[in-house]
C-alpha cells in the first residue's frame, strides 16, 4: 500500500504541474487557426544554372524548409507547385516583408585571401573555403568584451582546408565575407587546427539578432538558385477563431458524452476512469505546449481521437475485471487479473496505431503530420493513463476489500458465483487469478 500511495502522490504532482503549464504557457497554433503569411516562390535561372531541374527544386525546397523552421514556427507548409514554383505557408507571421527577407537571402559564406592588383591596391580573392564546408554555426560571445559573435565549426574536409589556409596565410590577413559583405579580416598568427573559426563582426561586434539571423541562415544552407516571390498574401485568423470555438464545443460535448456513458454503464469504475481521463487530458495538452506541438484542425482531431483510445483501454480492462468477478474471483484478484489479461490487447492495438502514425508522419503532407504527431503522443500517454493511473486509483479505492456491492461495478449479485467472497493473500498469485 505504501508504494501505491507514493505513486498516487507522483501522479498528483504531475497533474498539478501539467495544469500549471496548461494555464501559463500559450499553445502554438497553425496557419489555419491563427493566420500568417502565404508566399509563392519561383526558381530563377542564371548563367550557371540555365535550366531548373527536379533535383534543383528538391534542393531549393529543402533549403527553404530549413530556413522557415529556423524562424521558430511550426506546422509550416513548403510544397511544389508546377515545375519551378514553391508554395510557402508560415503561421503566426503576418509581416510578409519579414518572411520574404529571411527566406530569400543568399547566405553565402566565403573566406578570401589578400590580392594585390596591378595599380598596387589590395583586393580579396577566393580561397575555395565557403559555407559548403560548414558543419554548423552557433551564436557565441567574447568572454572578455561580452560582444556577440558567430562561432563556426567545419566538417572534416572544411577543417583540413581551414588548417591549410591558416598555415599559408600566417602573418597575413584572412577575410570573411557573408553575402558579399566583409564581416572581418583578422590577422592569422599561426596555423589553426581543430576546424573552428569565429566571425566577430568587426569593431563593436554583432547585435544579438544579427548574429542569430546569420547563424540560422548558415545552418539552413545556401539556396541552390535564386528564388523570387511572385505572389504574397497575409491570411487572417477569422476562420481559425471560428474553428477553435467549434473545436472546443466538440471536445467538451464529446468528452462529456464519453464520461456520462462510462458512469452510467460502469458505475464506480466509470467514475475512476473519468478522473483518469481528466488527468490524461491535462498531461497530454501540457506535453503539446512543452514540445511544442503546433496545433491545427487536423492536430486537434488527433488529440480528440486519442481521448477515445484512452477510454477504449479502460473499457477493455473493466470488461475483463467484470468477467473475473463473474467467475467468482475476489475483488483484489479480479482487478489485477483484469489488467494483466487486457494488457496484451491494449498493447497490440496501440502499437498498430503508433506504427500507422509513424508512416503518416514520415510520408504524409504537413497537415497529415500534425494529425499523426498528436495521435502518437496521445496513444503513448493513454497507455500510461490506463495501466498506471486507473490501476492505482482502483487499488486505492477498493484495496483488498470484499465485493459487497456488485452494483457499483454494473453487476447484479446473482451474476457472481458464490466464491466471490474468497480471500486472496499473495499478490503474485492474484496476478494470475489463482485463489487460495
Amino acid at each position: 500500500m505504501k508504494n501505491k500511495l507514493i505513486l498516487f502522490w507522483i501522479i498528483t504532482a504531475l497533474t498539478i504541474a501539467s495544469a500549471f503549464v496548461d494555464y501559463k504557457k500559450p499553445a502554438s497554433l497553425g496557419l489555419d487557426l491563427v493566420g500568417g503569411s502565404r508566399l509563392m516562390l519561383e526558381a530563377q535561372t542564371s548563367p550557371t544554372t540555365p535550366k531548373i531541374t527536379p533535383e534543383i527544386m528538391d534542393s531549393l525546397q529543402y533549403a527553404i524548409e530549413n530556413r522557415v523552421n529556423a524562424m521558430g514556427v511550426g506546422e509550416t507548409l513548403v510544397q511544389r507547385v508546377g515545375q519551378k514554383r514553391l508554395l510557402v505557408e508560415i503561421p503566426n507571421i503576418t509581416d510578409t516583408a519579414k518572411a520574404k527577407e529571411f527566406i530569400g537571402q543568399t547566405a553565402q559564406l566565403e573566406f578570401k585571401r589578400p590580392k594585390i592588383l596591378m595599380d598596387g591596391t589590395q583586393d580579396w580573392e577566393s580561397t575555395g573555403l565557403s559555407g559548403k564546408d560548414l558543419k554548423k554555426a552557433l551564436v557565441g560571445s567574447n568572454p572578455t568584451t561580452g560582444e556577440w559573435m558567430v562561432e563556426l565549426e567545419f566538417n572534416l574536409e572544411g577543417a583540413q582546408k581551414f588548417s591549410n589556409l591558416t598555415k599559408e596565410l600566417t602573418g597575413k590577413q584572412m577575410a570573411i565575407f557573408f553575402n558579399g559583405k566583409l564581416q572581418s579580416a583578422p590577422r592569422v598568427n599561426e596555423q589553426i587546427t581543430g576546424g573552428r573559426a569565429q566571425i566577430t563582426g568587426g569593431e563593436g561586434g554583432f547585435e544579438y539578432e544579427e548574429a542569430k539571423q546569420m547563424v540560422d541562415l548558415l545552418n539552413a544552407g545556401a539556396l541552390p538558385v535564386g528564388a523570387e516571390v511572385i505572389q504574397e498574401e497575409s491570411v487572417g485568423p477569422t476562420l481559425g477563431a471560428d474553428s477553435i470555438n467549434k473545436s472546443k464545443i466538440a471536445g467538451i460535448v464529446g468528452i462529456g458524452a464519453v464520461m456520462l456513458f462510462m458512469i452510467i454503464y460502469y458505475r464506480a469504475l466509470g467514475v475512476i476512469s473519468c478522473f483518469a481521463l481528466i488527468i490524461y487530458a491535462l498531461i497530454n495538452f501540457a506535453i503539446f505546449k512543452l514540445v511544442p506541438v503546433t496545433l491545427t484542425l487536423t492536430g486537434i482531431a488527433g488529440f480528440i481521437l486519442s481521448i477515445g483510445m484512452a477510454i477504449d483501454a479502460n473499457i477493455l480492462i473493466f470488461e475483463r475485471t467484470k468477467e473475473e468477478l463473474r467467475m467468482g474471483r475476489s475483488l483484489f484478484t479480479a482487478i489485477n487479473s483484469g489488467f494483466d489479461r487486457a494488457f496484451t490487447s491494449i498493447f497490440d492495438s496501440n502499437v498498430s496505431t503508433i506504427l500507422t502514425c509513424l508512416i503518416l508522419y514520415y510520408f504524409g503532407a504537413s497537415m497529415v503530420k500534425g494529425f499523426a504527431l498528436t495521435l502518437i503522443i496521445g496513444v503513448c500517454l493513454s497507455m500510461f493513463s490506463a495501466i498506471t493511473v486507473t490501476k492505482n486509483f482502483m487499488h486505492l479505492v477498493f484495496g483488498t476489500s470484499e465485493l459487497k456491492y456488485p452494483a457499483l461495478f454494473g453487476l447484479r449479485k446473482e451474476e457472481i458465483e458464490s466464491a466471490y467472497v474468497a480471500q486472496q493473500t499473495k499478490r503474485e498469485k492474484a496476478k494470475f487469478g489463482v485463489l487460495d
